[in-house]
C-alpha cells in the first residue's frame, strides 16, 4: 500500500464545503512522468513537467518509481505501486522495456517531448468529480462510442515539493518538483456508467489536488480526465 495513503484516509476536522468539476467534450492529454530522484537524467524532465503547470488540455502526472532506492539514494515521492504501474503499461505503451525518464502520452511511449505533444482529441466519456469533507466522488458517463469495459484510478498531487540530495548519481543537487503523485489507486474495471468514491483530504500545502483518469481498460488509452483542486 501507498505509504501516504492512511494519511489521506483520516477523516478531516471541521466542514469543508462541496466543489465540483465536469469535463468538456475533449480529452486532455494525460502525461506520465516516470522518473526518480536517484536518477542524473530526470531532473531535466521534471523540470519539463513542470514547466506544464496550468496548461490547458493537458493532465500532467509525476510517478516516482522505486528500483533506483537501491542505488544510493531514496526517493521520498518513490513507491513500489509506481513501478508496478510503469511495469504494466509497458505492455500496450509500445515500450520495449521500461525506463528512467520515461514519458507517456494518453497511454503511449513519448520520447517526442520536449518539442510536442499529441493533440487533445473528442472524448466519448464525461466525467463529473466532486467533494465534501473527505470524499470525492467520480460519476463516469460513457457515450455509445465509448469501449465495452472501462477502467480508471485516482492519484492524489502535490506541487512545489523541494529535496536536497545528498548521495547518489544527484548528490549536491536541489530537485524541484510539481505534479508529484503521492498517493495512487487503481479503481478497477467496470461496463456502462459508474459512481466510484475516494477518501482524500484535501491539504493547503503543495497545492494538492485529486485526479480521476478514465481508460480504456483493453487498452490503457486514457479517454477522459479530470484535476480536482480543492
Amino acid at each position: 500500500m501507498n505509504r501516504l495513503l492512511p494519511m489521506l484516509m483520516l477523516a478531516l476536522t471541521g466542514s469543508v464545503a462541496a466543489c465540483e468539476v465536469r469535463s468538456g467534450p475533449t480529452a486532455p492529454v494525460v502525461i506520465e512522468l516516470y522518473t526518480s530522484e536517484g536518477c542524473d537524467s530526470c531532473p531535466p524532465a521534471d523540470r519539463w513537467l513542470s514547466s506544464l503547470k496550468g496548461r490547458a488540455g493537458v493532465v500532467p502526472l509525476a510517478f516516482h518509481v522505486d528500483y533506483w532506492d537501491r542505488l544510493g539514494w531514496v526517493d521520498r515521492f518513490a513507491s513500489a505501486a509506481h513501478t508496478q504501474r510503469q511495469q504494466q503499461r509497458q505492455r500496450t505503451s509500445g515500450a520495449r522495456f521500461i525506463y528512467t525518464p520515461q514519458v507517456l502520452a494518453n497511454g503511449m511511449d513519448w520520447r517526442r517531448w520536449p518539442d510536442a505533444l499529441p493533440v487533445p482529441d473528442r472524448s466519448t466519456v464525461s466525467l463529473v468529480l466532486s467533494r465534501r469533507g473527505p470524499q470525492v466522488q467520480a460519476q463516469v458517463t460513457p457515450s455509445a462510442q465509448s469501449p465495452a469495459e472501462l477502467s480508471g484510478y485516482w492519484a492524489a498531487v502535490e506541487h512545489g515539493q523541494v529535496s536536497r540530495i545528498v548521495a547518489g548519481e544527484n548528490k549536491g543537487a536541489t530537485l524541484h518538483h510539481d505534479h508529484v503523485v503521492r498517493a495512487y489507486q487503481p479503481a478497477g474495471t467496470w461496463r456502462g456508467p459508474r459512481e466510484l468514491v475516494w477518501e482524500a483530504a484535501p491539504a493547503a500545502a503543495h497545492g494538492r489536488s485529486v485526479v480521476f483518469v478514465v481508460e480504456d481498460a483493453a487498452t490503457g488509452r486514457p479517454l477522459q480526465a479530470v484535476s480536482l483542486a480543492c
